[in-house]
C-alpha cells in the first residue's frame, strides 16, 4: 500500500485542515505488557501460589485442536502517526487497514 508522506488532514489541536507529515509506527497490539494480560508475570505468580482452589482454568475449555479460530493473521494493522506542520503536535490515524507492506512515497 502506497501512502504519501505529506497529507492535508484535519488537526484536532489547531481545529483546521493543515499539512501533516506521515510516519509509520510499528503497531504493538492492544495488550502490550500489562499486569492483567494472561501470561504476565504477576498473574502467573498468583496462579502458582493458589493451592487447592478449583482447576485454575486448566480444564474449562476443549483442546486447542477443537478451537475454531487458530493460527496467525496474514497482516498487521497500520499505525500511522500524523504530525501537524503548524503546531507540531502528533495524533494517530483512528481507522487503520490491514496491509502486508506499507510504502511512504
Amino acid at each position: 500500500m502506497k501512502i504519501p508522506k505529506l497529507q492535508k488532514r484535519y488537526c484536532p489541536h489547531c481545529k483546521k485542515h493543515t499539512e501533516h507529515k506521515v510516519i509509520h509506527q510499528k503497531f504493538k497490539g492492544l495488550n502490550k505488557n500489562h499486569t492483567q494480560t494472561h501470561g504476565s508475570k504477576v498473574r502467573t505468580k498468583a496462579r502458582g501460589s493458589r493451592t487447592g482452589v478449583g482447576n485454575k482454568g486448566r480444564f474449562s475449555r476443549p483442546a486447542i485442536a477443537k478451537w475454531k479460530k487458530t493460527g496467525v493473521k496474514g497482516s498487521k494493522k497500520t499505525d500511522l502517526r500524523l504530525t501537524c506542520s503548524e503546531c507540531k503536535k502528533t495524533h494517530v490515524q483512528r481507522k487503520s487497514k490491514r496491509t502486508k507492506k506499507i510504502e511512504l512515497k
